[in-house]
């Protein structure tokens, strides 16, 4: 996490001390959202390494815990504890959430058949669209060295699968329709497969293995393998492969929270003890629908939000013409290659500092970056990005294993030959909309929208950017040590992927970013993948040192505006 002081309040901040009877709550907020043991005041929220789904994250907590409501624009303008402070109090009293909080009321009645959530449907969809693939898959891999007991690590798995519903839920079909069966704990222990392998063929044992496909009608969306160095008992690999559909990499965290606790108890031939979860998945589908409203009444969230996007993302283009090394097949293949991304220390710091004096997040710079190399390798001037959104803004989901994850258009205007200081401007009035409209689940707005279909090409958008939340965590189960992280396939959702996480450091300080470019084989060859990530890094060196530069050709200063 990148750390710098901020001099001066920013403008429409109260003054330290005003007195707000939010602002001890809203401090403790700020901390807990950042990750920071106390937050000051005055402190800036991006100075912090705040980003926008951090942003998003706090207005939850604000929502939940406050009962109000603020827009991602208003926290922008002002986004310090005392400037949102100021803000809430500024408005009316009526300005409360448009939708209870989830951890507030009764979970709604569950009709006989559970609907799947917005999210899962759009799983659902492509999963009866392309049959049973991998591409879906979510393999968690936690690298353990230490004396493990397969016995109790399976009875701990059935624990976590026990406490989470999403893990136990199988998706039958009546009617035409999918629906939430969730199976009772008894009749969805997940097996464990122990495999004793020689170490130097465990990676591809796991690749193989996470590459399984599943029936979601039928299967449970968990499996889990021990791979063990047939030389060395305490060295191995738990793979974890959990269905989409049934959780994203948010759920990372409590599922490996709770499986170390389950691990724990059970070692001691205890059951675990944890406090009970507010709410689980299908409670969260019911909600979401009560709250989004029905799209024929004009009056809902989900009307008011899809006319937004009728009118920004109007005359769209279908399809970008990206620097392709072959034409594109009749169908997506999905079949993909990733090249590395690495970004130093140097040019992290100069970012950050290019960010905080331009009023945007690191995301938006990188984002205005990718639009500018697209539109310098030929693929014009509108540039639709796709990105994902964490979908969990209430804070009675944090602690669920869940598929919450919606995905944002980023509709990027290179035109006119902007300066990149300029690009910047527009990338961030654009996105601060987007964010603010972020409810309309993805596949109900291709559906409003109606673009032209095709099973060769993703909607909307064929490039997808994505910064932060990388889930690297470590792992402290009994007797062991070691990390977990969500495992690469070799799969491309996308014509382009680019996932980007900043390096942790100890003490906040930049240590570089690092990711990869994902790509399908059928679409590029990797050198035509490595020529855009030097690309990519060349500009951005150019535009930390001389943010003028335009974007259609090196060397001019002249803004077409």
């Amino acid at each position: 996490m990148v750390t710098s002081q901020h001099t001066a309040p920013p403008a429409g901040t109260a003054p330290r001390g005003a007195g707000s009877p939010h602002e001890e709550i809203l401090r403790s907020l700020f901390a807990q959202v950042l990750g920071l043991p106390r937050v000051e005041t005055d402190d800036d929220f991006f100075d912090l390494e705040g980003d926008s789904l951090a942003a998003m994250r706090l207005i939850g907590r604000v929502r939940s815990v406050l009962g109000r409501e603020l827009n991602i624009r208003e926290f922008f303008n002002a986004p310090t504890v005392a400037g949102m402070a100021a803000t809430l109090a500024a408005k009316a009293p009526s300005a409360a959430p448009a939708a209870p909080p989830l951890g507030g009321t009764p979970p709604p009645a569950r009709p006989a058949r559970v609907p799947l959530s917005y999210a899962q449907q759009r799983l659902g969809f492509l999963a009866h669209l392309q049959g049973p693939n991998p591409t879906y898959n979510l393999p968690i891999e936690l690298r353990l060295s230490g004396h493990i007991d397969p016995d109790t690590l399976e009875h701990a798995l059935a624990d976590v699968v026990a406490r989470h519903e999403a893990l136990r839920t199988v998706f039958p079909e009546e009617r035409g329709a999918l629906f939430q069966d969730v199976l009772p704990p008894e009749r969805a222990r997940p097996p464990l497969r122990r495999v004793a392998c020689p170490w130097a063929e465990v990676d591809a044992r796991v690749a193989e293995a996470a590459q399984q496909v599943f029936d979601i009608t039928v299967d449970l969306p968990l499996r889990a393998w021990l791979f063990t160095d047939e030389r060395d008992a305490q060295r191995h690999i738990l793979l974890i492969i959990v269905h989409h559909i049934a959780g994203d990499g948010s759920s990372l965290r409590p599922l490996l929270r709770d499986l170390t606790h389950a691990y724990g108890s059970r070692t001691r031939a205890e059951p675990p003890r944890w406090p009970e979860l507010p709410l689980q998945y299908p409670d969260f589908t019911l909600w979401q629908r009560t709250a989004l409203g029905d799209a024929r009444d004009p009056e809902s969230t989900l009307s008011r939000q899809i006319a937004y996007w009728k009118g920004a993302l109007a005359g769209i283009p279908d399809e970008l013409a990206l620097p392709t090394d072959r034409p594109r097949p009749a169908v997506a293949g999905h079949r993909g290659d990733r090249v590395d991304v690495t970004i130093d220390r140097a040019l992290h710091e100069r970012l950050v500092h290019l960010a905080q004096t331009g009023g945007v997040t690191l995301f938006m710079v990188l984002q205005a970056a990718l639009a500018a190399v697209l539109t310098r390798s030929g693929a014009g001037e509108d540039i639709p990005i796709g990105t994902p959104v964490e979908g969990r803004g209430d804070e009675a989901l944090d602690d669920l294993v869940g598929f919450f994850v919606n995905m944002l258009v980023l509709r990027t205007d290179t035109s006119g030959a902007p300066t990149f200081r300029r690009l910047l401007d527009r990338v961030r009035a654009a996105d601060l909309e987007a964010y603010a409209h972020q409810d309309v689940p993805f596949d109900q707005l291709v559906e409003a929208l109606n673009p032209n279909r095709s099973v060769a090409r993703h909607p909307l958008f064929q490039v997808v950017l994505s910064f932060g939340g990388a889930a690297h965590v470590g792992v402290d189960l009994p007797g062991l040590s070691g990390t977990a992280r969500i495992a690469q396939m070799p799969v491309a959702k996308f014509d382009l992927g680019l996932y980007l996480d900043e390096r942790p450091s100890a003490d906040g300080s930049a240590q570089g970013i690092a990711g990869v470019l994902e790509f399908p084989t059928d679409l590029f060859d990797r050198p035509t993948a490595q020529r855009l990530i030097d690309d990519l890094t060349a500009f951005l060196e150019q535009v930390t040192e001389t943010p003028d530069l335009t974007v259609r050709a090196e060397g001019r200063t002249h803004d077409g505006e």
